[in-house]
């Protein structure tokens, strides 16, 4: 079966007409799913992380009240 180049070209946007809407949806989905969470709601999860690391640093090594390492 042989395509004609005009058909390929034809084929190929609309695929990328669909993957570019299904890109939207995902994005928009996302979008959503963080806008439904309250200022307090989402102050409480990074107070929740905040509390997790503190006291490390990117390490996972153990700082001083200033925020230097302390020595070991």
């Amino acid at each position: 079966m042989q395509w004609s180049s005009g058909r390929t070209w034809k084929i190929l946007g609309l695929a990328g007409f669909a993957g570019v809407a299904a890109t939207g949806v995902v994005v928009v989905r996302a979008e959503r799913r963080r806008r439904a969470y309250s200022p307090d709601e989402i102050r409480a999860r990074l107070h929740e992380r905040v509390a997790e690391l503190d006291g490390q640093d990117g390490a996972g090594q153990q700082l001083d009240g200033q925020g230097r390492r302390s020595p070991a």
